[in-house]
């Protein structure tokens, strides 16, 4: 039987209203960052460190967080 090529992170959504990100979740053994967009789509975002996950989950903005410390210096693969 074969393992999935990227296994499901638990995501749920942000403390405070995103027009972007409708949830996120993070995995720390692999240090990927997983995110479901309002307007459809998942991507694990990857060598994110736990410390830029806590700083996205208290961000004013996950959506604005994203674009400014995660989109321009990690690595994504969309998830089907």
């Amino acid at each position: 039987m074969n393992k999935p090529k990227h296994p499901p992170i638990p995501l749920s959504p942000p403390d405070k209203k995103s027009s972007q990100v409708h949830s996120f979740g993070y995995d720390a053994a692999t240090k990927t960052l997983a995110v479901k967009f309002d307007k459809g789509g998942t991507y694990h975002y990857h060598g994110v460190s736990p410390e830029k996950f806590a700083d996205m989950q208290k961000a004013e903005s996950a959506g604005k967080y994203l674009g400014a410390h995660i989109k321009p210096h990690h690595k994504f693969t969309p998830i089907p």
